[in-house]
């Protein structure tokens, strides 16, 4: 047993800096991705690391309130990165492999994302407040990107954070009833919401007129809006009286 605490001792000094921080944010995340922040304590996250208390305070001496905001900003970071897709099919087919990797998300970290975004951690500070909304609307600018608007006017911007908060919110609901319905029946409806909010926009707003044309000219009959309109045409016929 001896020879082997020299070994150990000399793998754990073999760690920089970075890679121990990596390590530490890894097992917080881990934790946090599961239990509420007020629930993961600092002996919490040594343990599930395999490391000191000491230690963690040596790399995140604001205790765990800093720690907590340091692994929010990773995953801020990588729910970001949910909503990047190569533009290489229809809009909508790419919406769709957005939300697969952000329900995952939610999915992972599902007692972290509910005290999060319903404000009710007492780990909630100004900071992880701007945190959550730097990505509200960077995954509002990565929407515009699919949509193909670099520059767009009010009505359609508004209409696309609209929309991020409603998947927000249906994020959490899900969460409450027991992630009902599958997640893949979720993601099919909120890209359908997505639809519907441009086409509702469109009757007013000839930007968004002009962006509903051009996205209609990259799907296909197969896609989500070709489904959608096969679905929704036998309902707006009965309302023919009205017209």
């Amino acid at each position: 047993m001896t020879p082997s605490a020299p070994a150990a001792n000399r793998a754990y000094r073999r760690l920089s800096v970075e890679e121990r921080r990596s390590q530490l944010l890894i097992a917080a995340l881990t934790l946090f991705g599961h239990r509420a922040p007020e629930d993961v304590s600092l002996d919490d996250v040594a343990e599930a690391a395999g490391v000191s208390r000491p230690l963690v305070y040596r790399y995140f001496p604001g205790g765990k309130q800093q720690l907590y905001e340091a692994a929010l900003r990773s995953s801020a970071d990588a729910l970001v990165l949910c909503f990047a897709e190569p533009p290489t099919a229809p809009p909508t087919e790419r919406l769709g492999r957005v939300l697969d990797r952000y329900l995952v998300f939610v999915d992972e970290h599902d007692a972290a994302f509910s005290a999060l975004l319903r404000g009710g951690s007492v780990a909630e500070t100004s900071r992880t407040s701007a945190i959550v909304d730097e990505v509200r609307r960077a995954a509002a600018e990565q929407i515009l990107v699919h949509l193909s608007v670099p520059d767009p006017g009010p009505r359609l911007r508004m209409m696309v954070r609209t929309w991020i908060a409603a998947v927000e919110a249906a994020s959490l609901i899900w969460l409450d009833e027991d992630k009902q319905p599958p997640a893949g029946e979720l993601r099919d409806w909120l890209v359908d919401h997505l639809v519907a909010l441009l086409a509702a926009t469109a009757a007013s707003d000839e930007e968004t007129a002009g962006v509903v044309r051009d996205l209609l000219a990259l799907e296909t009959p197969s896609g989500p809006v070709g489904a959608l309109a096969r679905r929704v045409l036998p309902v707006v016929g009965d309302a023919g009286h009205l017209l």
